[in-house]
């Protein structure tokens, strides 16, 4: 659970280009957060951290490659932390492994596009989680793979051999959908990574 106080609330921003993000943003208030929807690059600023959601990566692209809102990005994911799930992970990875595509580049990891299958073949699994508690459930929708990781991400939960939630520093990825589920501790996690950023 965070423990920011009602009187000084973090204020995350949720990429709302896409997908399901008053999803990320009811539990991001259900923990005592101040959520802001971002639609353009002027309103990263002021932000303490930030998480981009599912959706379609090469949408979002587009949406980004209007008014230098990527190279904001870009800029913000560098200095800030940052979450990203399902195409959020791909956004925030090294490279993309199939489908080539350009990305922030800032977590050291591959991904492979819809690895999993199409819609129809999305599940919901649980899996043991380096994250105190029980397992972790996690909602995969036309999911990436986390094909790699560089020696610098930490891998908290698996599927399978695969790793679906790594950290680095200040960034948080996921290739499932937190928000979907009803377990709040990776939104926690990442609102604890926020706080203590603040206090470095």
């Amino acid at each position: 659970m965070s423990s920011a106080t009602p009187h000084q609330p973090l204020t995350i921003g949720v990429l709302a280009l896409q997908g399901a993000y008053d999803a990320h943003a009811n539990v991001l208030t259900a923990l005592g957060a101040t959520p802001r929807l971002v639609r353009t690059p002027e309103q990263l600023s002021g932000l303490d951290g930030l998480i981009m959601p599912g959706g379609e990566s090469t949408t979002m692209l587009k949406s980004l490659e209007r008014g230098g809102f990527f190279e904001a990005l870009a800029a913000f994911v560098a200095e800030k932390p940052t979450f990203g799930t399902c195409a959020g992970a791909i956004l925030l990875a090294k490279d993309v492994a199939n489908s080539p595509q350009k990305c922030l580049g800032a977590l050291d990891i591959s991904v492979e596009r819809n690895a999993y299958g199409r819609q129809n073949e999305s599940a919901i699994l649980s899996s043991e989680t380096a994250l105190p508690g029980a397992p972790l459930e996690m909602v995969f929708i036309r999911a990436p793979r986390i094909s790699r990781v560089g020696a610098g991400v930490e891998t908290l939960a698996k599927r399978g051999d695969d790793p679906v939630l790594v950290r680095s520093g200040k960034l948080l990825a996921a290739t499932f959908h937190p928000e979907l589920s009803g377990d709040e501790r990776v939104h926690s996690l990442f609102l604890q990574m926020v706080e203590e950023s603040l206090q470095t």
